[in-house]
């Protein structure tokens, strides 16, 4: 979400329409306002502790962050055509300022609690029914809910009670400038890899991400391909024993112990996104066994540097990748599945570099431009043609 926030602002600007991006302020290194593009900013609103939080604590401090951003108009002068929530917790933020300021709102959610829920297996995942409340009191405060592929449309309709009418489906977007192919050789030696061949999972550590399905996957490959490499990008688990992600981390640690294949798997941990592509160019094969995924915006990364992406078939990945075509979409969460599709990627290089070529080729139709283009079709379609100034996006906090 950081991601998309990002590059439709900067877009969005190089298109003429103004964007101010409100946060929750984390750190004392954040100014108050900072420059995105010539005309996006940043604005880091005090509320709570200046550090990170758990989003269910996030929550008690957003009266806080509605005074505070109150006090800011109040010096700054802007006034918006169009106030547009991106996640639940700045759901009600927007609802609050839609009335005050009488401008149309967006709203955005990027994932569902719903689905999350269906599909959790863990405590740590289950999403409170104070998230749900709000993600439906937002849906009904919005003039129009953005869904990022067909299923997460149905999924707002039927669960949310979303109007079609008031629904718009718009994509997630790729970087095509930074995320493109590349020497997988070089990429691999910028990273310290040799020449075996390299799986890659790019994402949280969290049970909704598939990754023990990985790891059984290449327990069951061992046998038929001695050596590959298991790259895991992603997450940041603290010592904590309250967190649910350090918790998991411990969990799949075991398991990798267990299964045997701890010199297969390097966990690598978070990297800067704009270092990913030389992991994804450096790959043979992304492996994305999630439970959910309202989009899946790495299996487009992925594809943009031509690197076939082996993926669960559920919720946005089903609009992402082309099955057969792409990469290979597995209707069951079963480690052999996994193993047999990757076996014959890795197998057959010349299938795998027709795949790679196709994926690109798909990428280069999620380029953020048109993302951008698309939303700002969208709020000059709400905004009353005699106001032009500024338009504000909430983030999560």
């Amino acid at each position: 979400m950081n991601v998309y926030i990002r590059e439709v602002s900067r877009h969005l600007s190089r298109l003429g329409v103004a964007v101010d991006v409100y946060t929750r302020l984390q750190g004392p290194e954040h100014s108050m306002v900072a420059q995105l593009a010539e005309h996006a900013r940043v604005i880091h609103i005090p509320a709570g502790p200046a550090r990170y939080m758990p989003k269910e604590q996030v929550i008690q401090h957003l009266p806080e962050f509605i005074c505070n951003m109150r006090e800011f108009l109040n010096n700054d002068e802007a006034t918006y055509d169009v106030v547009h929530a991106h996640y639940w917790l700045s759901g009600r933020v927007a609802g609050y300022f839609k009335n005050v300021w009488h401008v149309p709102m967006v709203a955005m959610f990027h994932t569902l609690a719903e689905m999350k829920n269906q599909v959790s297996s863990s405590v740590d995942e289950t999403e409170s029914d104070v998230r749900f409340d709000i993600e439906q009191l937002t849906v009904e405060t919005a003039d129009r809910v953005v869904a990022s592929t067909p299923a997460d449309r149905a999924h707002l309709g039927a669960y949310y009670g979303a109007d079609d009418a008031q629904l718009v489906t718009v994509p997630c977007g790729v970087d095509l400038e930074t995320f493109q192919p590349g020497p997988q050789r070089a990429a691999r030696h910028a990273l310290g890899l040799g020449d075996e061949p390299v799986l890659l999972f790019v994402g949280r550590i969290q049970q909704l991400k598939g990754i023990e399905i990985l790891l059984r996957a290449a327990a069951a490959l061992k046998s038929a391909i001695p050596q590959f490499r298991v790259l895991i990008v992603g997450g940041r688990p603290s010592g904590d024993a309250d967190d649910p992600e350090a918790r998991e981390f411990v969990r799949l640690k075991t398991i990798t112990r267990n299964l045997g294949i701890e010199d297969v798997v390097q966990w690598v941990g978070a990297v800067e996104h704009e270092e990913l592509p030389c992991y994804y160019q450096a790959a043979d094969v992304t492996v994305m066994p999630s439970t959910y995924e309202s989009f899946g915006l790495v299996a487009i990364e992925s594809m943009a540097c031509g690197t076939p992406v082996v993926a669960a078939r559920v919720g946005g990945l089903e609009s992402t990748i082309q099955d057969d075509e792409t990469g290979y979409l597995i209707a069951r969460r079963d480690p052999d599945l996994y193993a047999a599709r990757i076996g014959e990627l890795l197998r057959q290089p010349s299938l795998r570099e027709q795949m790679g070529r196709q994926a690109r080729m798909r990428a280069e139709t999620f380029g953020w431009r048109n993302v951008a283009q698309q939303l700002a079709a969208m709020y000059a379609s709400l905004a009353p043609a005699e106001r032009s100034t500024r338009s504000p996006v909430l983030s999560r906090s």
